[in-house]
C-alpha cells in the first residue's frame, strides 16, 4: 500500500509522477474499507465521486491529489448527511460545499467523506449513539477524543494524510493529544465558518485540521485563512506566511508552565512528568521557562462559556424542529444533550447570554495579562490519560456531569478568550497511549506556535503512525 509521511510528501510524490493522483485516492480508498468497520471513523462516503472528480482533472494547487476527509460538525459537503452525530439531523443533507471545503478543493484534495464526531460537539469523546463510538488507533479499547475523534483516529490510522476538524471546547487539540497527531487551534476568526453561524455568533469555536506534521497545519492554515468578505472579524494578517514562519526557527522564548488546573481539579502526575519533560527540551533549544499558574477566574469561565454553549444549543435544535415541522420526541437526542437542553430551555435568559459574553471577555483580560511576561504558556493538553471507551457516556447524564468537563480544564478556556494554541505529542502514558503538550499565545501568534512546534518536532520526532498501521 502507498503511505507518505504527510500531505506535503503525498503531493510532491504526486508532482513528480511517483504516483498518481487516481493511484493515491484508490489506496486510501482501500485504507477505509479495511480499517473503518473496526476504527467506525467514517460515517459516510463520496468514493465514486471522488474518482471522477480525479479523472475529471484536480486543480493544480499545492495538495493536488490529497485525500481528506470532513468532520460530520460544522462544515458541509454538497450531497452528503450533515448529522452532527445525531438522529434529529440524520437527513439533513446540505446542497452546498462551506467555504472552507471549497478551499480545500482549490488547494487540489479530493473529499472522500465525512467523519465521525459525538452528538454537536458535547463530549470530549467520539461516542455518538446515532453512529456508534471511534476506536483509538492505539488502542481500540480507548477513546480517539472528541469532539474531532473521528478525524484524528483516521489520521494516525493512515487513512488519510490530513483531517478537517474544528474545535470550541479542545476538540481539535483533546483528539490530537490522544491519538498522537499535532493539533492546532486558531485565533478566533482566522478561518471563516460560512455558511455556518459567524464568529460573531459562535465566538467559541474555529476551524483547521489534525495532522501528522507541523509544516501540513502551516501550509493548510496559509490555504484557508484569508477572510471572507462580509465576516464579522478576521484574526491579525501575518506579514510573513505561516509556512515560512514555520520553517524558521524562533528566537529564544519566554515560556510560562503550568501544570496546575485553574479549577483546582486533579492532574496526573504521569502527564505532569510528560509535559515538564517538554520544558526541559524547551530549556535545551535555548527558550527560558518559568513556572507560573493559570491567572482566570475558573468559576467565571465555565458560567460564561456554560451559558454559551447553552444558547447555542437552544438555537441548533429549535431551528432544526422548525425546519421539520414538529416537536422534540424522547429519542430525537442523546440524554445527555436532552438534559442539557431542558436545563437552558427553562433557564436560559437575555441578560445571562450578555452577561456571558462579559463574562469570557473578562477572562481573556485575566489570562490575557500573562503575556505582559511571557510569549507563551505550556500546560498539559489533558490533565488525565486517554479514558476508556464508555468513561464518557452520554446515556448517562449524571457521569457526564461529574466527569466531562476534567477533559477540556485546561482547552476550553482557550476557546473562550480566542487565543490559539496546539497540542503536539509529549510521550507515552503508562498503557502506551500518547499524551499531548499544549502551548498558547496571544491572539494572532500561530506563527511563533508554529515556529517552535517545528523546533521541537525536529528535537524529538514523534511516531507518524499508530502502531500496527
Amino acid at each position: 500500500m502507498i503511505q507518505y509521511d504527510d500531505a506535503i510528501a503525498t503531493a510532491e510524490a504526486i508532482r513528480t509522477g511517483e504516483v498518481s493522483a487516481r493511484e493515491v485516492v484508490e489506496d486510501s480508498i482501500a485504507r477505509i474499507e479495511k480499517h473503518n468497520p473496526v476504527l467506525n471513523v467514517v460515517v459516510a462516503e463520496r468514493f465514486e465521486k471522488a474518482l471522477a472528480e480525479v479523472d475529471a482533472g484536480l486543480p493544480r494547487g499545492p495538495l493536488h491529489g490529497v485525500p481528506t476527509l470532513i468532520k460530520d460538525l460544522g462544515m458541509q459537503v454538497a450531497g452528503l448527511p450533515l448529522t452532527r452525530g445525531s438522529k434529529l439531523w440524520a437527513d439533513d443533507i446540505p446542497a452546498v460545499d462551506s467555504e472552507l471545503v471549497r478551499r480545500y478543493r482549490r488547494a487540489g484534495m479530493v473529499v472522500l467523506g465525512m467523519s465521525n464526531s459525538p452528538e454537536l460537539g458535547k463530549n470530549a469523546s467520539t461516542e455518538p449513539l446515532h453512529h456508534g463510538p471511534t476506536r483509538n488507533p492505539w488502542s481500540l479499547a480507548h477513546s480517539s477524543g472528541g469532539s474531532s475523534g473521528g478525524s484524528a483516529a483516521a489520521v494516525s490510522a493512515g487513512l488519510v494524510p490530513v483531517a478537517h476538524g474544528n474545535d470550541g471546547g479542545g476538540s481539535i487539540r483533546i483528539p490530537a493529544a490522544m491519538c498522537g497527531l499535532f493539533g492546532l487551534k486558531p485565533s478566533r476568526g482566522r478561518i471563516t465558518a460560512y455558511p455556518a453561524a459567524t464568529s460573531l455568533a459562535a465566538p467559541l469555536s474555529a476551524n483547521h485540521v489534525v495532522s501528522r506534521s507541523v509544516r501540513d497545519s502551516a501550509l493548510l492554515l496559509d490555504l484557508t485563512s484569508a477572510p471572507m468578505s462580509g465576516d464579522a472579524f478576521a484574526a491579525p494578517t501575518p506579514s510573513v506566511a505561516f509556512g515560512e514562519q514555520a520553517s524558521r526557527a524562533p528566537l529564544s522564548l519566554r515560556i510560562g508552565l503550568a501544570t496546575r488546573r485553574a479549577d483546582g481539579g486533579v492532574v496526573d502526575p504521569a502527564v505532569v512528568a510528560a509535559v515538564r519533560a517538554t520544558a526541559e527540551l524547551c530549556e535545551e533549544l535555548g527558550h527560558v521557562v518559568e513556572e507560573t499558574e493559570l491567572s482566570y477566574d475558573a468559576e467565571l469561565m465555565m458560567s460564561g462559556f456554560g451559558t454559551l454553549m447553552g444558547v447555542s444549543l437552544l438555537a441548533d435544535v429549535t431551528h432544526r424542529l422548525a425546519a421539520l415541522g414538529r416537536d422534540l420526541r424522547d429519542d430525537d437526542l442523546e440524554p445527555f444533550t436532552r438534559m442539557l437542553f431542558d436545563h437552558y430551555s427553562a433557564n436560559m435568559t437575555p441578560v445571562q447570554v450578555y452577561d456571558a459574553h462579559a463574562a469570557i471577555q473578562q477572562v481573556g483580560w485575566q489570562l490575557g495579562s500573562s503575556f505582559d511576561q511571557f510569549d507563551l504558556l505550556l500546560t498539559p493538553t489533558l490533565p488525565l490519560p486517554t479514558p476508556e471507551l464508555g468513561v464518557l457516556d452520554t446515556s448517562r447524564p449524571e457521569v457526564m456531569w461529574e466527569r466531562g468537563g476534567d477533559y477540556s480544564s485546561f482547552t476550553a478556556v482557550i476557546n473562550a478568550t480566542g487565543m490559539p494554541a496546539m497540542s503536539l505529542p509529549c510521550g507515552l502514558d503508562a498503557a502506551g497511549l500518547p499524551l499531548g503538550a499544549h502551548f498558547v499565545g496571544p491572539l494572532g501568534a500561530e506563527g511563533t506556535l508554529l515556529s517552535l512546534a517545528t523546533q521541537l518536532e525536529s528535537a524529538n520526532p514523534w511516531p507518524l503512525l499508530a502502531p500496527s498501521y
